[in-house]
């Protein structure tokens, strides 16, 4: 009779089975961004010049009122860090629900009506692919002027593409398949045959690539605030805090790391977690 695994043993499948880390990392986040108002110790735009680059409080100089030190002109990290966690998310994931709707809608059209639609829409894929996402940004943040809302609308733009070649791989699949043949011959219209038919096929596609794209736009959105094309100031941003602390790195070290730390932790949680969603719900990979 075979023992039964230790408790060590089973630990250990656990932890390789489902992403136990990494899901801690994004559930703390995000209860970070929802509990800021309640967590930030001051207000995160609030200026006090007679604290600038206060280090932080386990420094002999520094106060544990301003747990990981002031900025170049006396506003609390801490505080910061949090509310730059809130904008951060809410951006990447309006961004992501946003270009996924555009993308999937497109990739079923282009898939499942084919000919000339079909080729309008992948030479518009193609078109904006080969377009440096960055210099694009740049010119329309300083046309339009730098807004949450402009910084939404740019992520979007950069994520519906890899959806509709996806989707539109999917559908050309699916739609010789028998059971969209009776559904012609029924009478359903070619609307309802996308979305009732096809669309529950290729949405496990959709919610891995979803998974696997977040991380990217959040490290996108820094990037873009890094080079001051982002959230404008005085709201928060994690690029931003890292582009106003580059000057001070020697002697205020924290005013960069900290949220750039930020970003490491949820962009590599959120990979993690997008590969093993890939791993579990991709239908090509549970065939292997």
């Amino acid at each position: 009779m075979l023992k039964p695994p230790s408790m060590w043993v089973r630990g250990i499948r656990f932890f390789r089975e489902w992403p136990v880390i990494p899901g801690l990392i994004i559930a703390g986040m995000i209860l970070m961004s929802v509990l800021a108002p309640v967590l930030a110790p001051h207000d995160p735009s609030k200026p006090n010049l007679r604290l600038r680059n206060a280090p932080p409080g386990w420094y002999k100089q520094g106060d544990w009122t301003h747990p990981l030190g002031t900025d170049y002109i006396g506003r609390d990290v801490l505080s910061r860090v949090l509310y730059g966690a809130r904008v951060s998310l809410l951006v990447a994931a309006v961004a992501l629900v946003s270009g996924t709707v555009v993308g999937t809608s497109l990739g079923l059209l282009a898939g499942y009506l084919g000919g000339h639609i079909d080729e309008i829409i992948m030479r518009i894929v193609d078109i904006w692919l080969g377009l440096p996402f960055l210099l694009v940004a740049l010119v329309i943040v300083v046309v339009v002027g730098g807004s949450i809302g402009v910084i939404i609308a740019l992520l979007a733009l950069l994520t519906w593409a890899s959806f509709v070649r996806n989707v539109r791989a999917e559908v050309l699949s699916l739609k010789s398949r028998d059971y969209i043949s009776l559904a012609k011959v029924a009478g359903a219209s070619p609307i309802y045959i996308m979305f009732r038919h096809i669309l529950p096929g290729v949405l496990n596609t959709v919610i891995v690539i979803a998974s696997l794209r977040v991380g990217g736009l959040i490290l996108t959105e820094a990037s873009l605030s890094f080079l001051g094309a982002g959230i404008p100031p005085p709201t928060p941003a994690w690029g931003s805090m890292i582009a106003d602390g580059r000057e001070y790195l020697r002697d205020a070290w924290w005013v960069s790391t900290f949220p750039g730390i930020g970003i490491f932790l949820l962009v590599l949680a959120l990979n993690f977690f997008g590969d093993w969603f890939r791993d579990h719900f991709d239908p090509r990979l549970r065939q292997v």
